[in-house]
């Protein structure tokens, strides 16, 4: 292989010349920006190219240095081109597509196998350097700050930061990935968005959630903010461990007798699943509720929501907790609708109860995921299970690294979920 370096002033401009001095099927190896825009000067960047050792390179005259001008018309048109080459590019047969009705199979029969192939194959790669240009002419178009990475990465970069990831983590994600990704995957933007799957579930930990063992015993305490969804969740797992997917028994106490409504709500939930109940006003009678549920292998425990700053509910339900020995998992209970900023208040409030897991709620409520994935990597504490809907007791699922990813690409979506 050989390689050539090029720099233009942008890394469209650089992968134009590449492409008329090298052809369509150069590799690109690298690009990066080696001199910074000024008052003075232009910013420069430099494209290295790869090609096999039978290529010469082309030279042509010089040519006066052009700034590109795309206007929303044009961008328009790579964008839906790009979108229609992708769709093709999934069929089983590409050129059935674009074939009138009736003569795709006389046409298809009148081509050699390899010859059929080879054009899918060629309409696969169009679509995939069409993908990296369109890319490529969005940071010129929109003026965005330049990236330091390589044009191939443009799209995924910019679905990463459309999800809402902090800039700092997607910084250095980035960073990482261009030390330690090899180069020769880099040549597919499908490929690109795998090794980034791969890369970001390894980074969400999370805790499986199974059947109480026969003789042992388990205490969950669900804390958070107000309005998360705290007591639909305790339902729908009462729900899921009495007898939905195991038959354990199950028992609740409710330390939330704050609102009435609340409580009410979920007397009405332990009434329909036949399951008893405590409610608790003072934390004296917290280990007496305890010990009157002894006999229950899962106990499922309610709480007042605590507004971040509201520091008094917050410690009595730690004085709840110093009232009794027995092991407690305390799970924080978090809004995927709220802003990361939020997100990081709630837990830094909470955390000094010493929270074990990680619930996340109302995944149908937004299209942004990308705070969810950042708290949880700051915190580095597992999430154990994900609610997508107001339903009892459907709408919860265990939480997993492929699910969050998929929706922080893809949205939340009924294909996703299912």
């Amino acid at each position: 292989m050989k390689l050539f370096t090029f720099t233009a002033t942008s890394p469209a401009l650089a992968l134009q010349k590449a492409q008329k001095a090298c052809g369509r099927d150069a590799l690109v190896v690298s690009t990066k920006q080696i001199r910074k825009k000024s008052l003075s000067q232009d910013a420069l960047y430099e494209l290295v190219i790869a090609v096999e050792e039978s290529v010469t390179l082309k030279t042509e005259p010089k040519k006066p240095k052009v700034k590109p001008i795309f206007d929303d018309e044009i961008m328009d048109n790579i964008s839906q081109t790009a979108k229609q080459l992708s769709q093709l590019e999934q069929l089983t047969d590409p050129l059935e597509a674009i074939t009138p009705k009736g003569t795709f199979d006389q046409v298809k029969k009148e081509l050699k196998e390899d010859e059929f192939k080879q054009i899918k194959d060629e309409i696969g790669t169009l679509a995939d350097k069409i993908k990296i240009l369109q890319n490529m002419l969005w940071e010129e178009h929109d003026s965005a700050k330049a990236l330091n990475i390589p044009p191939e990465f443009a799209e995924i970069y910019r679905l990463a930061k459309k999800s809402g990831i902090s800039e700092s983590h997607l910084n250095t994600i980035m960073d990482e990935t261009l030390k330690h990704m090899p180069v020769y995957m880099r040549n597919s933007t499908q490929t690109i968005k795998r090794y980034f799957h791969v890369l970001l579930k390894k980074m969400i930990p999370t805790r499986i959630e199974r059947e109480i063992p026969k003789g042992e015993k388990k205490i969950m305490m669900f804390v958070g903010p107000t309005g998360v969804g705290k007591t639909t969740t305790l339902a729908k797992l009462a729900a899921k461990y009495s007898f939905l997917e195991y038959k354990n028994k199950v028992g609740i106490i409710t330390l939330d007798t704050y609102r009435i409504g609340a409580l009410e709500q979920l007397f009405q939930y332990a009434k329909m699943l036949k399951l008893p109940i405590e409610d608790v006003t003072d934390s004296i009678d917290f280990e007496r509720a305890l010990t009157s549920l002894g006999h229950c292998d899962l106990i499922l425990i309610d709480t007042a929501g605590s507004a971040p700053k509201d520091k008094e509910k917050i410690l009595k339900i730690a004085n709840f907790l110093k009232q009794t020995d027995r092991r407690i998992d305390v799970n924080l209970v978090l809004s995927a609708s709220a802003k990361l900023e939020d997100l990081n208040d709630a837990y830094q409030s909470f955390s000094f109860l010493n929270i074990d897991t990680l619930v996340i709620t109302k995944l149908d409520e937004t299209q942004s995921f990308g705070n969810i994935f950042s708290l949880i990597v700051d915190s580095k504490k597992p999430t154990s299970y994900f609610s997508t809907g107001q339903e009892v007791p459907d709408d919860i699922k265990m939480a997993t690294g492929d699910f969050l990813v998929d929706c922080l690409f893809e949205g939340f979506t009924k294909k996703v979920y299912s």
